[in-house]
């Protein structure tokens, strides 16, 4: 079993050279790295021989025996092996149970997989593109593409989208470098899953930049220094950008290694290869956005998915608190927002609220580590720190202690409370929804709370403790699964309020349509679609999203609805039909399934 793994892996990777992890690179292809560290083929030996599943009620009961063990891991390792042996076969496994196999393939443990990453058997799935490749960098796409993606008429590799980090700020955990490949590939995975995306047209791209010492990781781990560490061995250079905040030197001024590697990527799959920003750190991914995003088909899921996914969830929580409510999106400027934290995924969520939603900025808050960001009349002074938190700060100083959170929140009374701090877990305490509920207008009132960092270890509170506190009237959302919580003889089903419910049917309505390129305005009708998506059994069971089991109509809905706003705003090159039946027939004849 092993020599033909073996003998296997390294026949495949052959044809393949530019585009491997650098030390993998330097060792000599997979084979050679897997030999030089006997630990790696070891396990993979070992997961060879486990995983021999010919079907997917097979392979369901293999998974699921290391499931019923509690350690994630082991199932995650083996549905990567079986993605190895066989990539339909994976994706039929994971579509026959969702909502046993989501939270294997990515959150919550990809979050623990990225960070063991070069401790488990290396796939060639994934396409490193290093910072020593820079002029260069046309050839690596070429080179993996040309192993691995499939091809047109007359013989070229065809890429419908790019999934790319640059493993800067992985989920809540900070810098893994190029361990954070289990990013974009499990991205990608969810892309085919929940949209419908052809994975043999897909390329996850882990951009490498160098990574920073184990004091830029939340766990403090040794990374760049290990021993299986795979990227290249170097730190990254910083510099401080014109809003003094730092960010990557590779990445800005004259041929930049983002301009070169966007631009290779159009040059090689054209205008409609859609390229999907993943866990940079927040300084970058705002600067790297707003360049980008109107010169290619780019969003950033870290800011617009997750603001997208959040609204989702608060039109789903309005929609729990008022069914008979037909204008969701109206329902908005009713509410008054608080945001704790300042990081990309709360300022894309409050910029969508207020341009796509009208929410005025009297009804939105929004606090960093200093508490609520403010600035002086003039602009001159403020506790903002970069110009994405200065351009919500409230005007001058508040009479009330404003780094205290009860202190804000009996103060401005909103009635929804989001948390992504992602490195403060627990922030929000008993006394925090204590004030959450004085706050209410009226007692019949639910308010919103949602604790959004990732993984469930940087929670700002977990399930159990904001039904328990609140008695069950809080409506609660969470960035990861939590189990369900029983209170007062109702069963409370916690929403995980993940990105998954927009970036794959976004992306697959865009690249459908051939969208020119991504408006805000997609983000705000694929989260109404998402909403409009619940049924009586979520709303029952206070819900705030759909049940995981029905992501991939869920993702069906909101590729119709994006492709249809981008017909309706002259973006689509390739328009599906006039009405929303027609647009959604058309979308579901070209979703992708596995060939089994």
């Amino acid at each position: 079993i092993f020599f033909r793994l073996t003998f296997f892996l390294g026949a495949r990777m052959t044809s393949r050279a530019l585009s491997l992890p650098k030390q993998v690179a330097l060792a000599g292809g997979f084979e050679a790295w897997h030999d030089a560290h006997p630990q790696l083929s070891t396990l993979r030996a070992m997961l060879d021989a486990v995983c021999t599943a010919q079907t997917p009620d097979e392979a369901l009961s293999q998974v699921k025996s290391m499931i019923a063990l509690g350690n994630h891991l082991w199932a995650y390792m083996y549905m990567r092996m079986l993605a190895y042996k066989n990539i339909d076969l994976c994706y039929a496994t994971v579509l026959a149970d969702p909502a046993a196999l989501l939270p294997v393939v990515y959150t919550p443990t990809v979050g623990e997989a990225c960070q063991k990453f070069g401790l488990m058997p290396q796939y060639p799935r994934g396409c490193y593109v290093s910072i020593a490749d820079r002029g260069n960098i046309k050839a690596v796409l070429q080179d993996y593409a040309e192993a691995h993606l499939a091809r047109d008429a007359d013989r070229q590799p065809i890429c419908d989208c790019i999934v790319f980090s640059d493993g800067g700020r992985i989920l809540g955990l900070g810098d893994l470098g190029a361990w954070g490949m289990g990013i974009p590939i499990g991205k990608l995975d969810l892309y085919t899953v929940c949209g419908g995306v052809n994975p043999h047209r897909t390329m996850p791209v882990l951009i490498d930049a160098g990574c920073q010492d184990k004091d830029k990781n939340t766990a403090k781990l040794t990374i760049r220094d290990h021993s299986l560490y795979t990227g290249e061995k170097q730190e990254r250079v910083m510099k401080v950008s014109h809003n003094s905040t730092l960010v990557n030197v590779a990445y800005y001024g004259k041929n930049n290694m983002i301009d070169e590697f966007m631009g290779a990527a159009r040059d090689l799959f054209g205008p409609h290869c859609l390229l999907q920003f993943e866990d940079f750190t927040s300084n970058d991914a705002f600067l790297l956005l707003e360049e980008y995003r109107n010169k290619y088909l780019c969003y950033n899921d870290d800011i617009q998915g997750t603001a997208g996914v959040t609204v989702a969830g608060i039109l789903g929580a309005i929609k729990l608190k008022n069914p008979a409510e037909t204008d969701l999106i109206g329902a908005l400027k009713k509410e008054t927002f608080l945001f704790h934290g300042a990081g990309a995924a709360n300022i894309g969520t409050i910029s969508l609220l207020r341009d796509e939603g009208g929410v005025p900025m009297s009804r939105l808050h929004i606090t960093n580590s200093r508490g609520i960001i403010w600035k002086s009349a003039d602009g001159t002074e403020g506790s903002w720190r970069n110009d994405q938190q200065k351009e919500f700060a409230c005007v001058g100083q508040l009479d009330f202690d404003m780094k205290d959170l009860v202190s804000i929140i009996t103060n401005l009374q909103p009635s929804c409370v989001i948390g992504a701090v992602g490195v403060v877990p627990n922030c929000f305490t008993k006394e925090v929804i204590e004030a959450v509920l004085a706050a209410r207008q009226h007692e019949a009132e639910r308010p919103i709370v949602f604790a959004l960092s990732n993984p469930r270890t940087q929670a700002e509170i977990t399930a159990k403790d904001a039904y328990t506190w609140s008695q069950g009237e809080i409506i609660y959302g969470s960035g990861t699964q939590f189990e369900t919580v029983e209170i007062n003889g109702r069963t409370h089903y916690p929403g995980q309020v993940n990105n998954v419910y927009i970036f794959p049917g976004m992306s697959f309505g865009a690249i459908c349509c051939k969208a020119k390129y991504i408006p805000e305005r997609f983000f705000m009708v694929a989260a109404e679609a998402v909403a409009n998506s619940l049924d009586d059994a979520d709303l029952e069971a206070d819900r705030v999203v759909p049940h995981r089991d029905r992501l991939r109509e869920v993702g069906l809905n909101v590729a119709t609805a994006v492709a249809g706003e981008a017909q309706k705003m002259g973006l689509a090159e390739n328009p599906l039909g006039e009405k929303w039946d027609e647009v959604q027939a058309a979308l579901k004849a070209m979703m992708w399934s596995p060939a089994l």
